[in-house]
């Protein structure tokens, strides 16, 4: 009967479940963070296309023109380094700034790039 001996004992019953679960474990933390990190970039992006438009339709000393509003909106991006492209224009609503960058998601074997977009109107 030693052969059922083996099947009975339970030693290494705890590493071997610890070795099937780190891996899990570890990739979700990882993308968990850079979900964050993407999440924190688009913030950044609605943030300052937001208070951009607004600076053109109520702060016209500061905000006069296209290039002075564009500008106004790169100033007040905070996030990531991801370069957004801003643009101004009255059409439409009134005040619209957009803005638009690529956040590079850098995974073991590729790199994703995920568009982000904002756009905000302020009569």
């Amino acid at each position: 009967m030693r052969p059922f001996k083996l099947f009975r004992d339970e030693r290494g019953a705890a590493a071997v479940e610890y070795a099937l679960v780190l891996p899990v474990f570890i990739t979700l933390i990882i993308g968990a963070l850079c979900l964050g990190s993407v999440a924190f970039a688009a913030n950044g992006l609605h943030y300052a296309v937001q208070d951009a438009a607004r600076c053109a339709a109520v702060k016209t000393t500061v905000c006069s023109n296209s290039s002075t509003t564009i500008a106004y909106a790169q100033s007040r991006y905070s996030g990531p380094k991801i370069a957004p492209v801003f643009t101004f224009s009255t059409a439409g609503c009134g005040h619209t700034v957009t803005g638009a960058g690529s956040y590079p998601l850098i995974l073991a074997v590729a790199t994703i790039h995920v568009p982000l977009s904002a756009s905000a109107c302020y009569p």
